[in-house]
């Protein structure tokens, strides 16, 4: 959540804030802010809103001069969304400048203390605390902006991506991070500080990311300087090359992000096994188990942990796990996870997926994982990211940038990705035919143009949604594979449409939701030809003779769903293991074109975000 983005160099500072903050809006925020520094004044601009609101404010009430600035987008922690709020946010003598990302847990107390000291506060944020605890270290302690920094982080509890200047050293950044992200992009003769690398991928290739407690002193002319929070000994930047491309981060003529990220799944999962899967060859290759191997073959148990849609995936995948390799899966909300005491062995695989790699509540799953002595295995989609570099092994998706903040390609690889590894590890054990395996292969091989074949019932879909679109409960049915598509489709229509809607096992209908269906009440059911077709027959016979409506997704050439429903939805046959592949593309069309049809910002929906660093 938040976004950072700092530059100083030799350019004009506030395009790059501003493009940059674009850039970051998947995030999620409620509010927005810049400083620039010219080399002798500050000019500070900040809002409710979103950036076009600042850019609007800041042109018409502030200088846009300067050759260093920090910009910041804010999701609500500590105080409403408010201007005064906003971020950056001075100290009290209005020499030291902040952004912050994440919370600090006791700020009350240091806050209190503060007060008694002569401080005084002006927003309700744990935010300008911090700034002025770093100003009061810096003045009491007599030392440089970067020790003040240091001393004072040592001092606080809680999770930060900072960037902090001192105007009477305008050549001069300081950043720290600790659980958020952050990035330092490297120029000729400048430095952009970001969130992610999307915000300067256009001026530099080269970037390093911070670890854990570490912090940085950025200076025009000089090398990073990196040193651990801790004990103050030196770090060395590892500077990476990044990937990442332009194109990769702009609509690309699609109206919104979301319905381009639809549309670039066949890519996304040919681009997920490509290297991967030799079908010809019955090879599946991944470094990240081959090195591995023995720790998920002598596994007790794979335990799954995951949030949102991350967590759905590990649902199918438990599914793939137990069907394919017979291995016993536990699939785990990484929140509740880490705060039930769970029992945990030096015998189990924990495997750990997340699109930004930098979900919070699975970070701490994983280092908790990591003190009981499992094996850490991570799934995500950001080279690295914290997931990335925390856990024991992985894999990455490759499904490119993601910026929708409801996630599409991302759920579809993640699937991918997992299956990958179950047929490894079933191969390895021997627990299905080597016929079966092989057929296996070919057939993930060919959901790419399956999925190409499935997006063509798009115009379809549309009309489905413009007779729906003002709903105010939606159900969402299937079983077995496709139970956990149900909790993904009423998740997506949650999300960007702000309709309420459940996902359910089919057969749990009649334990309960079945008293809510009338017939303004729309059913979508996943009724695929493979896995318990009949019982799901049964149950949208169920629910016709309580005049439901039924939406159903069906294999193609149906005819018995088609003479039930009220509106079918094709897609190609595959094995009931790679069906959730398919069935999850009509569901995420639906919510992009009822949350579109009812005027929703289908990007960036009201209170979520896409990389969530908080608890």
């Amino acid at each position: 959540m938040c976004g950072i983005v700092g530059y100083i160099g030799h350019r004009d500072a506030y395009p790059i804030i501003i493009k940059g903050l674009q850039r970051l809006e998947y995030r999620g925020y409620d509010s927005a802010g810049i400083v620039l520094f010219d080399g002798e004044t500050t000019s500070l601009s900040k809002t409710k809103g979103k950036v076009e609101d600042l850019r609007n404010k800041a042109e018409s009430s502030i200088s846009t001069n300067g050759k260093l600035g920090l910009g910041h987008t804010r999701w609500a922690t500590h105080g409403v969304p408010n201007d005064v709020n906003s971020h950056p946010h001075y100290s009290n003598s209005g020499d030291l400048v902040i952004i912050h990302n994440g919370i600090i847990e006791n700020y009350e107390s240091i806050k209190k203390a503060l007060i008694k000291r002569g401080y005084t506060f002006h927003s309700d944020t744990d935010t300008e605390v911090l700034v002025n605890l770093i100003e009061e270290v810096k003045n009491k302690e007599n030392v440089k902006l970067g020790k003040a920094v240091q001393i004072a982080l040592n001092q606080v509890v809680g999770a930060y991506a900072i960037a902090v200047f001192d105007r009477n050293k305008p050549d001069e950044i300081v950043v720290a991070k600790l659980g958020s992200p952050l990035a330092i992009g490297i120029g000729e003769n400048e430095y952009f500080i970001a969130s992610d690398a999307s915000p300067f991928i256009e001026f530099t290739n080269n970037a390093v990311y911070l670890e854990d407690e570490e912090m940085a002193i950025v200076r025009l002319g000089k090398e990073i300087k990196l040193r651990k929070i801790k004990d103050d000994s030196i770090a060395y930047p590892n500077i990476l090359e990044l990937q990442l491309n332009l194109e990769e981060i702009e609509k690309g003529g699609y109206e919104h992000f979301m319905l381009k990220e639809i549309y670039e799944q066949p890519r996304a999962i040919l681009d997920t096994y490509r290297g991967r899967l030799l079908a010809d060859q019955g090879i599946i290759k991944m470094a990240g188990i081959d090195q591995n191997l023995e720790k998920f073959l002598n596994a007790n148990r794979i335990i799954i942990v995951a949030c949102g849609t991350s967590w759905h995936a590990g649902l199918v995948a438990e599914y793939i796990f137990e069907d394919l390799a017979r291995i016993p899966v536990e699939v785990e909300y990484a929140s509740e996870f880490r705060y039930r005491n769970p029992v945990i062995t030096e015998n189990d695989v924990l495997i750990a997926i997340s699109q930004s790699g930098e979900t919070a509540d699975t970070l701490a799953a994983i280092k908790l994982a990591k003190k009981r002595g499992a094996f850490v295995f991570g799934v995500c989609n950001v080279v690295g990211s914290s997931i990335a570099r925390e856990t024991d092994a992985g894999a990455y998706t490759h499904a490119g940038p993601e910026i929708g903040v409801a996630s599409t390609k991302a759920f579809t690889t993640q699937i991918t990705v997992l299956t990958l590894i179950a047929l490894k590890l079933a191969q390895e054990k021997g627990t299905f035919s080597q016929s079966k395996y092989h057929e296996y292969l070919a057939e993930l091989e060919s959901i790419p143009s399956k999925v190409e074949k499935t997006l063509e019932s798009n115009p379809i879909v549309e009309q489905i949604s413009e007779i729906y679109k003002d709903s105010t409960n939606c159900l969402y049915l299937g079983r077995g594979y496709n139970f956990p598509v149900a909790l993904e489709g009423a998740l997506k229509l949650k999300e960007i449409s702000y309709i309420h809607a459940e996902g359910y096992p089919a057969a749990e209908m009649k334990h309960g939701p079945i008293a809510l269906i009338d017939e303004q009440m729309p059913v979508i059911v996943i009724a695929t030809k493979k896995g318990h077709y009949e019982k799901v027959v049964s149950n949208i016979q169920e629910i016709k003779s309580r005049n439901g409506r039924i939406i159903a997704i069906v294999t193609e050439g149906d005819e018995t769903v088609k003479e039930l429903a009220d509106h079918v939805i094709e897609v190609p046959e595959t094995s009931e293991g790679l069906s959730p592949l398919l069935t999850t593309i009509p569901l995420q069309l639906l919510s992009y074109h009822i949350a579109v049809m009812r005027g929703c910002n289908v990007d960036q929906p009201r209170n979520l975000a896409k990389s969530v660093t908080v608890e």
